[in-house]
């Protein structure tokens, strides 16, 4: 289950280095920006920020610019310091470790104008992940205690609408024995909306101050999103940026399982809990069921959940290994492969060399097949022109001379008609033959 997030930009998209390295030398330590220390807990740097966001976030200070600029200075600065692989990259070596990690965009939808807005959806239709956060109005209304809160029992699930950038607030009385046995909380929408499923911890003011976070999913036909509170390690499950999979699937694959992440809460005491369901659609309320259940009837699933996340943990410390075995097969592979292609082609050169060599054992001169074949043409030309000529004399020599006397018998010849030309001139027949006209052809 994700902490909460929050923001407009979670980073600068890349540049020019040297501007990239002149932004870098602009920006203000996060631990400086957000007043805490380097040795600061999660939950200090949680509730560091969230003072910060909600004093200058742009729902409350429209007109001005300078809290503008200090609630994406501190946005930048919690988005680095929640997340512990940033987090370490820095501590080791400044922004620039990050930089090529931070292209991801993160947005509060509650303060985009309707164009905005319009582009938000469109980039995230062709793929590129824009993560979006809780509206701090909805943040603030509840640290404020003004929310209105419904009554969910144990085993009921209620099926509800609820608008974009707005979220339902639910409590949940356990005892001590559920308590033990465990809970499970599961949001699913069978109309695949987009939500976000909140806990919330009471104040001593009696408001809630947001504590975990858990987006919705795509799980084949509906979107879901659950929390577990087993009362023993439960991990949640980051998915990886699709683009960056689709650049360089090795390198995805081998980190697929680095969003594997334990969750930051485990067990839940007897009393009362709140939950929230949050709309995160960019314009549309989506439509969603919500239930909590005690794990008391599940003792199977929760020991099958806790062996196959052992495996997962097992899998991913053996990925580690597989990946440098893997890439050093994949070099000796890749050079294998040049040195097919450079040794067949020389092979072929060689071969070629071989046969031109032999060919040259010759006194004869080399002709062409082109030349040869125009030389022979003109030969039977003539002998054709021959063969025609002592044809049409034969033929003179045969008719009768001029003046004879035609013969009774053979007798005048008559003129052929039109009709009789054309039948003489056809030199097939097929009324010989019989077709089958039953048969199709």
């Amino acid at each position: 289950m994700a902490g909460p997030k929050f923001g407009s930009f979670k980073s600068e998209s890349k540049g020019d280095s040297a501007a990239a390295a002149g932004a870098a030398a602009q920006r203000r330590d996060p631990y400086e920006v957000l007043g805490v220390g380097r040795n600061a807990t999660e939950q200090e740097i949680k509730s560091a920020f969230r003072r910060m966001a909600l004093k200058y976030h742009p729902d409350k200070n429209a007109d001005d610019p300078v809290a503008s600029d200090k609630f994406q200075e501190a946005t930048f600065s919690y988005n680095i310091l929640s997340d512990p692989d940033k987090r370490r990259q820095y501590d080791s070596s400044g922004f620039e470790a990050i930089e090529a990690d931070s292209h991801e965009l993160e947005l509060d939808l509650s303060s985009l104008n309707t164009v905005n807005t319009m582009f938000a959806a469109l980039f995230s239709k062709l793929g590129v992940p824009i993560k979006t956060t809780v509206s701090a109005t909805v943040l603030e209304e509840a640290l404020n205690g003004s929310v209105e809160i419904s009554q969910l029992h144990l085993g009921k699930s209620v099926c509800k609408k609820v608008e974009k950038q707005t979220a339902h607030f639910y409590s949940v009385d356990i005892t001590e024995e559920e308590a033990k046995l465990g809970l499970v909380c599961r949001v699913r929408s069978t109309s695949k909306s987009k939500f976000k499923l909140l806990y919330f911890e009471p104040e001593e003011n009696g408001g809630l101050s947001l504590a975990l976070q858990e987006d919705s999913a795509k799980t084949g036909k509906v979107t879901s999103a659950g929390m577990f509170f087993l009362g023993f390690p439960v991990y949640r499950f980051e998915h990886t940026n699709s683009a960056a999979a689709a650049k360089d699937p090795d390198s995805a694959f081998f980190k697929r399982l680095d969003g594997f992440q334990p969750c930051e809460v485990n067990e839940l005491k007897e009393g009362t809990h709140y939950f929230a369901v949050y709309g995160d659609n960019f314009f549309k309320s989506a439509t969603y069921t919500v239930e909590v259940v005690c794990a008391e009837p599940f003792t199977a699933e929760k020991e099958k959940l806790r062996s196959v996340e052992a495996k997962i943990l097992a899998k991913r410390s053996e990925l580690s290994k597989f990946e440098s075995e893997y890439r050093e097969v994949l070099a000796k592979f890749t050079e294998m492969t040049s040195r097919y292609a450079q040794e067949m082609q020389t092979i072929d050169e060689l071969l070629n060399e071989r046969n031109a060599i032999h060919a040259s054992y010759t006194n004869s001169p080399t002709l062409k097949r082109s030349s040869s074949g125009s030389k022979e043409r003109p030969s039977s030309k003539v002998s054709k022109s021959d063969d025609e000529h002592s044809a049409k004399k034969e033929k003179k020599s045969k008719s009768p001379a001029m003046g004879a006397p035609v013969s009774d018998e053979e007798g005048p010849k008559k003129e052929k008609t039109p009709k009789e030309r054309v039948r003489r001139k056809k030199w097939f027949s097929i009324h010989h033959l019989k077709v089958d006209k039953r048969r199709p052809c």
